[in-house]
C-alpha cells in the first residue's frame, strides 16, 4: 500500500469516527466548539503518531501474551507527556477538556490503530497511519463543533455571526444535542457512501 493511501485513509475511508464509528466518548464530550476539537485532536495526534512509532519499532520483541499490556504503557507515557504540556502551556484549553485529556489512554482509537496497524507494520508507515488517522479524528470534532457552536450559541470561534435576530438552540451544546448531531453527520456519510457505491 502506497504511503498516501495509508495517510489519507483515515480522512474518510476509514474516519474513526464517520466509518469505523469508534472513540465516540471523548467525540460526544468534547466537541462543544472548534477550539475543544483541536485541542482534543492535537493531543490525540500526538500520541497516535508517536505511540504507533515505538510500538512499530519494538513489535518484534513483545511476547504476543502481553502485548496489549505493553501498548497500553507506551501509549499512557505519550498521554501523560500531552495532558502535563497541556496544562502547563494551554491551562484553558486543559481545563475545558477536563479529564478527556487522561483519558486517550484508554480510547479506543489509539489501541486499535496499536493492535491492527503499528503491531504489524514498518515505522515510516506506522507514523503515517497515526497522522492520517489523528487527522481525520480531528476534522471529525471540528465538523461537530463548529455544528454544535454555530447552533447552540449562534458564534463561531467566540464571534457572533448570526445575528442579534438569532435565537440559540441550548440543547446543541448539551449532551443530547452531541448525539443528535453525530447521528444526522453519520446518516450524512452513510448516505454519501451509498450513493457513491451505487455510481
Amino acid at each position: 500500500m502506497s504511503a498516501f493511501k495509508e495517510l489519507t485513509k483515515g480522512i474518510y475511508a476509514e474516519n474513526p469516527i464517520f466509518r469505523q464509528v469508534i472513540g465516540l466518548c471523548p467525540t460526544l464530550a468534547v466537541s462543544t466548539s472548534i477550539i475543544n476539537g483541536l485541542g482534543m485532536g492535537a493531543a490525540a495526534t500526538f500520541v497516535l503518531i508517536f505511540s504507533n512509532v515505538i510500538i512499530s519499532m519494538i513489535r518484534k520483541i513483545v511476547p504476543a501474551k502481553i502485548r496489549i499490556c505493553i501498548y497500553i504503557v507506551v501509549i499512557a507515557t505519550f498521554v501523560t507527556m500531552v495532558d502535563l504540556s497541556m496544562a502547563g502551556f494551554l491551562p484553558a484549553i486543559h481545563k475545558s477538556l477536563g479529564i478527556f485529556v487522561p483519558l486517550i489512554v484508554v480510547n479506543c482509537i489509539i489501541l486499535a490503530r496499536a493492535e491492527a496497524f503499528a503491531g504489524k507494520n514498518s515505522v515510516w508507515l506506522s507514523a503515517l497511519d497515526g497522522l492520517g488517522m489523528g487527522i481525520g479524528f480531528t476534522f471529525a470534532l471540528v465538523l461537530l463543533g463548529v455544528i454544535r457552536e454555530i447552533l447552540g450559541s449562534g458564534s463561531l470561534l467566540g464571534y457572533p455571526i448570526l445575528g442579534t435576530s438569532f435565537e440559540p438552540m441550548l440543547i446543541m451544546i448539551l449532551p443530547p444535542g452531541a448525539f443528535i448531531t453525530i447521528g444526522l453527520v453519520l446518516g450524512f456519510f452513510n448516505w454519501l457512501e451509498a450513493k457513491r457505491q451505487r455510481n
